[in-house]
């Protein structure tokens, strides 16, 4: 049956698609991704139970609905199951263990109706689930768990009611027929006290998104035009509204100061513990902490626009994301509930055919045993649960991995491209100076250039629509703007033609820039970046920007080159400036004057050359190079188009991030490498075990009940060794 007509069959179900449904869909598999529901269930394809689409925040004294269920299950199967497992030791203890002379056919009908309950309550959802992967075909661990359990307590509960259906080959040298009541009891007890013991290390997994919920501000002190405060839940605040920050409190949006000085503590977002300086005009984050003074705010991204809710989406999508790794255990697990079956139908036809006397009950028992101890919930879970602590233990460190194929491959980059502007610097430059040529005045050339600016969104551009501003200079509205990308732009202000830009883009209009090339040298000496400005076709001067070098820059190139990583400097800056800054921070290669599609190609043509290449850049020009890399890696601080792009955005914009992301990744596909192997061996193990391979020599058999205590603690091993990852780094 295809996952369509599964779905039309029983429409309540969830299905596997690619994509929502019109309804909205709210639940998904943490190992089947695919997989959308409108309501909490088990998976239809292993039969987990999904989990929130959408991360949701915890409550305070709120238990997981499945835990607590689980947990109910169990102890009521515990307190039924230990009379029934007594029973079926007694007899091998001195005067049967205090039972005396009572009849074994009263002892087994005991176990009967004790056990029945465990079996068919505490043990229900796992027969139910095991039912549906029958019915639908798609077989997985609950599939032999309820066979297991269903062939123990069936061939038990008949040879108490019908003995005479059975022919002498099951019954012992006395006559009687064995039962394994305690079996069944025990093995759906031992299941249930695994998945306690899953869902609450899961939730421990799962704990650093919801610590970040949880540190969501519900409410905001909105500030009327009358200068009155009103307390507002959050998600009723706009963007333009003033709100009123207190000290202690956190920042409701995100937003800039209008009034007010304070230091924050952002370090429930970048990972850096020292608390910033913040004034008037500096952005806030929303949920980060204001210290000891008031800010007035204005609200610029609320509700799901925020940094913090971005970053909240970035890490719940990376954890439900799948691993290229993740290929093999979904192969084996494809074949491995049938191979299971068949090895069990083997082990019982051999047993029944060879064994020793009771043959078809020592084939029944080894059979189970099979069954029992082959469950692949481990094999599904190594990957997964690896993914999510390594997501959230990188969103601890400012560091947000946006897929799991990025945190697979990051361990594997040998050639870091960087763009400059943003990413090596801070990426808020200032004028510096400026030169004018005889008929021009500092001013006036300023004056031109800031008004064509402003219909740009360059930082460069910002930068010198900052500077006019700040000298009250009157700007004009610019008419007949063209830009041209990597380059500058013409336009005219007022009844002047003016240009601004590179070198190439005052060849391009025709004007001579003879008069200002030894100036402009000068500058880019001093690591400036020159922009010319014509008007009506003459030169009219120079404006000289800088950029500041970020004060952690040097470290994380120093930190980089150790990783033994080959960085090259990929920007559109002029060659000058750009090889005076890689000098400075011993970049290995300059590639300068490149336009954001050549961006691209140079990121393509490494990839060529056999290279794994790791393209970090901040702005809306670097996002094709970032989508072509391999692994792409976006500045926090820069654009949303860039951290749509990148697979990696560094909440800090710093570079050393990169070293920290690195680290994680090599230590999380470690950690999933040891989950496979616990789960590969337990089962390489443990099903020849179970078959009877050791009892010809060794005499040795495996009881369903350490079966099913082997398979538990299978999963748990694979579930504790992910969780050591949060401590990571």
């Amino acid at each position: 049956m295809s996952c369509h007509e599964h779905e039309e069959a029983h429409p309540s179900s969830p299905s596997v698609s690619d994509s929502t449904s019109s309804s909205g869909t709210h639940y998904t598999c943490p190992m089947h991704p695919d997989v959308r529901a409108d309501a909490p269930g088990p998976c239809p394809i292993c039969g987990m139970s999904l989990q929130p689409l959408a991360p949701v925040a915890s409550a305070d004294g709120e238990e997981d609905a499945e835990l607590a269920d689980m947990r109910r299950r169990f102890r009521v199967g515990l307190v039924l199951t230990i009379p029934v497992f007594y029973a079926a030791m007694a007899e091998f203890l001195p005067g049967k263990g205090g039972l005396g002379d009572v009849s074994p056919t009263l002892i087994h009908w005991i176990q009967l109706l004790l056990s029945a309950p465990v079996v068919f309550w505490s043990g229900w959802p796992f027969l139910e689930r095991g039912a549906r992967s029958l019915k639908t075909m798609k077989l997985n661990m609950f599939t032999l768990i309820g066979l297991g359990v269903l062939v123990a307590y069936l061939f038990s509960a008949t040879a108490v009611l019908f003995p005479r259906v059975f022919p002498d080959s099951f019954r012992d040298a006395s006559g009687q027929l064995p039962v394994y009541f305690e079996s069944a009891a025990v093995i759906v007890v031992l299941v249930l006290l695994g998945q306690v013991m899953e869902l609450k290390a899961r939730t421990s997994a799962g704990a650093a998104i919801r610590e970040l919920l949880d540190l969501a501000p519900k409410t905001a002190r909105l500030v009327m035009d009358d200068g009155r405060e009103e307390e507002v839940l959050v998600e009723t605040v706009k963007p333009g509204q003033k709100l009123r920050v207190r000290p202690g409190e956190r920042i409701p949006v995100d937003g800039v100061v209008l009034e007010g000085e304070s230091s924050v503590d952002e370090s429930t977002v970048t990972g850096e513990p020292v608390p910033v300086l913040k004034q008037k005009g500096d952005r806030l984050i929303a949920s980060t902490v204001n210290g000891t003074g008031s800010l007035l705010m204005e609200a610029e991204k609320v509700g799901s626009e925020t940094l913090f809710a971005r970053i909240i989406q970035m890490v719940a999508e990376a954890q439900r994301s799948r691993a290229p790794i993740q290929g093999l255990a979904d192969r084996v697990a494809g074949v491995f509930v049938p191979i299971v079956v068949g090895i069990a139908l083997v082990t019982f036809v051999i047993w029944a055919w060879i064994g020793p006397d009771p043959r078809m009950a020592h084939a029944l028992v080894n059979a189970v045993a099979v069954l029992i101890i082959a469950c692949p919930c481990a094999l599904g879970l190594a990957t997964p649960m690896s993914i999510m602590v390594a997501t959230g233990r990188g969103a601890r460190m400012g560091v947000l991995f946006r897929s799991a194929e990025a945190i697979e491959h990051f361990r594997e980059v040998d050639v870091l491209v960087v763009d400059k502007t943003g990413t090596l610097t801070e990426g808020h430059p200032d004028l510096e100076d400026t030169v004018t040529t005889e008929g021009f005045t500092p001013d006036e050339c300023l004056r031109w250039a800031a008004s064509l600016e402003r219909a740009s969104e360059h930082p460069l551009g910002e930068a010198i629509v900052r500077a006019a501003e700040a000298r009250d200079l009157a700007l004009e509205p610019p008419e007949q703007v063209e830009s041209v990308t990597g380059r500058g732009l013409h336009g005219r202000v007022g009844s002047k033609t003016v240009a601004v830009g590179t070198e190439k883009l005052m060849r391009d209009l025709g004007v001579s820039t003879d008069p200002l090339d030894n100036e402009a040298k000068r500058l880019r000496d001093k690591s400036l970046t020159v922009v010319y400005v014509a008007v009506d076709g003459r030169p009219a001067g120079l404006l000289a920007l800088g950029d500041p070098i970020r004060s952690t820059t040097p470290e994380a190139i120093r930190e980089l080159h150790a990783e033994g990583l080959r960085i090259v400097l990929l920007t559109g800056d002029n060659p000058t400036t750009a090889k005076e800054v890689a000098g400075r921070l011993g970049i290995d290669e300059v590639i300068a004057e490149v336009l954001p599609d050549e961006k691209a190609r140079v990121v393509k043509r490494l990839q060529g050359e056999g290279h794994m290449v790791a393209m970090a850049g901040d702005g809306v020009n670097d996002a094709p190079a970032l989508a072509t890399a391999d692994v792409g890696i976006a500045m926090g601080t820069g654009t949303d188009v860039a951290m749509e792009s990148a697979g990696v955005t560094l909440v800090k914009g710093d570079l050393r991030g990169i070293c920290r992301a690195r680290r994680l990744s090599r230590a999380t596909m470690s950690n999933i490498r040891q989950n496979l192997f616990f789960a590969f061996i337990y089962n390489a193990l443990g099903v020849p075990i179970a078959a009877g391979v050791l009892y010809p020599v060794f005499g040795i058999l495996l009881s369903p009940m350490i079966a099913a205590a082997a398979m538990s603690f299978s999963s748990l091993s694979v579930v504790l060794n992910a969780l050591r990852l949060r401590r990571a780094l």
